[in-house]
């Protein structure tokens, strides 16, 4: 549905000659429909409907409509529903296939759950069909408070999933959305928190092309997604929300978006009030319609009549900005009156189900990351004593992170692994400890009791209460950004003095939070360290099917966890050099990609078909290697494929991640696995945004984590590897 000179021309030429209500008519193409629609609007109604919160026409039949809603991990502040693990977690499980199936579940439930709200006669906020995830903006700086909302910081990691998400969130059908995705925050958007209204961010244009835009662009010419969410901050000295660059030249006319885009809830406003780039709220108001922001969330359209007055926009503005919004209500089959939307009957019954439940575990499987394990894991389901403490063992709201739905079906950690230990296991738990401020009782008894266990489990980490978005983390003293990567003081101070007391009894740390943390002393520490995120409802009950060996551990890093916060840049700088695996030259912590598991299928064989390649006259890189299962039972991994390039005259990365597949092996199997990475996906750009495939030898490596020695260091088998020349 790309729009041309020629569709504009046929829409208003001819929706004249359209019988009444057309805009019901299926056999029309739905541009048309909307065209029919808005042609009929009063302007006063025009006005309304580019508000979040669209209220009913009703001699039309236009229903009342509330835009917003969330689906980042499950339908979201609408009661009831599935809880799935925080996107960084689900990042961790380089899992296309299950990104798409549990945004396939996150549909299906708001289809089931917009469906019951207009059964009962309520079209209020978070019950449309319209959800506004997912973000895919890249976690450049572990400090930022929502990058637990992201995949990760790697651009093909980010774009993959992202792609995945979408395609579950929308349905395979050819007219019919079952819901509605948007791209969020675009573009170049990642804290700091504190000055989001006002902050203006100034990458190298190499960095925006490279790092900041191949997300959005899959998104849009890929998955197709129906809707794109402007940011608060200004790019390049401009509110994104009036970018020429970002919403004209790069979405409009070379990516050829067809959706609708939105700003960011009350983001309108920042014009004046944050960035001074306008003198009030009808300029504001007319500058976004004008720079191609389709729907206000917020208020600020609320001006746009004193802007029309004022000859700051004209009719055929709205026009335009109205069929875009009314070409996604169609197609959500909200004007369907012959029952053709294959979605409007499904039914409050797959709300919180049984299969979607059991997705949520296997989600939180898969994302958990074993970090350490000097052979303490797994653990015996018949040993004689376990011991559980820790502030976050017992607690929900480290299961459910931020942007959250309810659930009845919440299993803490200490539940998962009461339920896992045999019945004649003496299990304890106690918190021990607090979150973070000290011990007041000089008496402790879970430090003396603990004593003698088969192994103490202690639960620490991090919670929403301390990271998150601007208005929501209450203990944080950055607006939801640390200012730091460690844990609370009492969680470390505790944790010496446990491990002081229970002196070879094995200490197991499970930690939560939604980013990089400062776990070099909790690393000395633990006999075995797992990161568990904020693992989604059932994240108590996978954490203990991965502690007791019931599931192999899978999940990798999608973020690389720095030694000290001396080795980032300034926060505020939106440079990539000295980020990220691709451009620090700081050993890790834990690399991007690690995590370990119990055990490995044997990787071996890597040909590549042609060791020589051309810049004119092949279009692929080509290769081959073998993954053989040495046990005999089921094993899966996932195998990740990167490429170092050549150097050049401008930065490149060390490596760079290119391909990844999670591969199941039955007892026994062995699998040839042919890959073909294009030779486009090999491109870099320069300092001025130009990009080009550099001549040279690159080196190609195959394994279970990228091809540091950190990574060795920690216990990963080594790479396979070779190298290619291209001419």
């Amino acid at each position: 549905m790309k729009r041309t000179l020629f569709s504009f021309l046929y829409l208003f030429l001819n929706v004249s000659l359209l019988p009444a209500q057309s805009y019901k008519d299926s056999g029309l193409a739905v541009e048309l429909r909307s065209a029919d629609l808005v042609s009929q609007m009063t302007l006063e109604e025009k006005y309304q409907q580019l508000l979040h919160d669209a209220p009913a026409i009703e001699r039309l039949g236009i229903p009342a409509y509330n835009w917003w809603n969330e689906g980042l991990h499950g339908v979201a502040r609408f009661g009831r529903a599935t809880v799935f693990p925080q996107p960084i977690g689900m990042a961790a499980t380089f899992d296309r296939d299950l990104v798409y199936r549990t945004a396939t579940a996150i549909s299906t439930e708001a289809r089931a759950k917009h469906n019951e709200a207009v059964r009962r006669g309520y079209r209020g906020i978070y019950t449309g069909l319209t959800l506004w995830s997912p973000n895919i903006n890249i976690f450049r700086d572990p400090r930022w408070g929502r990058g637990m909302e992201t995949y990760g910081e790697d651009p093909y990691l980010t774009g993959e999933l992202g792609t995945s998400f979408v395609r579950g969130l929308q349905g395979d059908h050819p007219f019919f959305l079952r819901t509605a995705a948007c791209a969020k925050h675009f573009a170049v958007h990642s804290g700091p928190e504190s000055e989001r209204h006002s902050f203006n961010a100034e990458p190298p244009k190499r960095d925006l092309y490279e790092t900041y835009l191949p997300a959005f662009e899959k998104l849009v010419n890929e998955a197709h997604v129906q809707g794109v969410m402007t940011t608060y901050s200004a790019l390049y000295g401009v509110p994104s929300g009036a970018s020429t660059l970002l919403l004209q030249d790069l979405l409009m006319k070379q990516w050829h978006f067809d959706g609708y885009v939105v700003s960011d809830c009350w983001a309108i406003v920042d014009f004046h009030l944050g960035h001074k780039y306008t003198e009030s709220k009808a300029e504001s108001a007319a500058l976004a319609l004008q720079s191609g922001i389709n729907l206000n969330c917020g208020e600020a359209f609320q001006a746009l009549p004193e802007a029309m007055k004022l000859g700051m926009i004209d009719e055929a503005q709205l026009d335009a900005a109205l069929i875009r919004l009314f070409n996604t209500r169609i197609r959500l089959g909200l004007f369907d009156e012959k029952g053709e939307d294959p979605y409007a009957s499904i039914s409050a019954d797959t709300i919180a189900c049984q299969s979607h439940i059991a997705l949520a575990r296997e989600a939180a499987q898969k994302s958990i990351v074993l970090l350490k394990n000097d052979g303490v894991l797994p653990l015996k389901k018949e040993a004689e004593r376990y011991y559980v403490m820790g502030p976050n063992a017992a607690d929900i709201d480290v299961l459910l992170g931020n942007y959250n739905g309810q659930t009845s079906d919440a299993r803490t950690i200490v539940e998962g692994i009461c339920g896992k230990v045999s019945l004649g296991t003496r299990m304890e738990y106690r918190r021990g400890f607090t979150f973070d401020s000290y011990n007041r009782n000089e008496i402790n008894w879970a430090m003396t009791e603990s004593v003698g266990a088969d192994a103490v489990i202690a639960v620490v980490g991090l919670s929403t209460l301390v990271e998150g978005e601007e208005g929501e983390s209450i203990l944080s003293d950055y607006k939801g950004d640390k200012r730091d990567l460690s844990l609370p003081a009492s969680q470390i101070h505790y944790l010496k003095e446990l491990k002081q007391s229970i002196g070879e009894t094995p200490l197991v740390v499970l930690v939560t939070g939604g980013g990089p943390i400062d776990l070099t002393e909790v690393h000395e520490l633990a006999d075995a360290l797992l990161m568990v995120w904020y693992p989604g409802e059932q994240g108590g009950i996978a954490v203990a099917d991965v502690l007791f060996g019931d599931v192999n551990p899978t999940g990798k890093l999608p973020v690389t966890f720095p030694k000290s916060l001396s080795d980032l840049p300034d926060y505020k700088d939106y440079k990539m050099s000295g980020r990220t695996y691709k451009y620090s030259s700081a050993e890790p912590l834990y690399p991007f990609g690690y995590g370990l598991s119990y055990v490995y299928a044997d990787l071996s064989d890597l040909k590549l078909t042609e060791n020589k390649l051309s810049r004119k006259k092949s279009d692929a890189l080509e290769y081959a290697y073998t993954i053989s299962n040495p046990f005999d039972y089921p094993v899966e991994m996932v195998v990740e494929h990167y490429v170092t390039p050549p150097q050049a005259d401008f930065e490149t990365p060390f490596f760079d991640l290119k391909h990844f597949e999670r591969i199941r092996l039955e007892g026994g199997e062995t699998k040839t696995i042919q890959v073909s990475i294009p030779l486009e996906q090999l491109k870099y750009y320069d300092d001025n945004g130009q990009h080009a495939i550099i001549k040279g030898e690159y080196r190609l490596s195959v394994g279970y984590s990228p091809p540091t020695d950190r990574s060795f260091e920690l216990g990963i088998p080594t790479c396979l590897s070779d190298s290619f020349v291209i001419k």
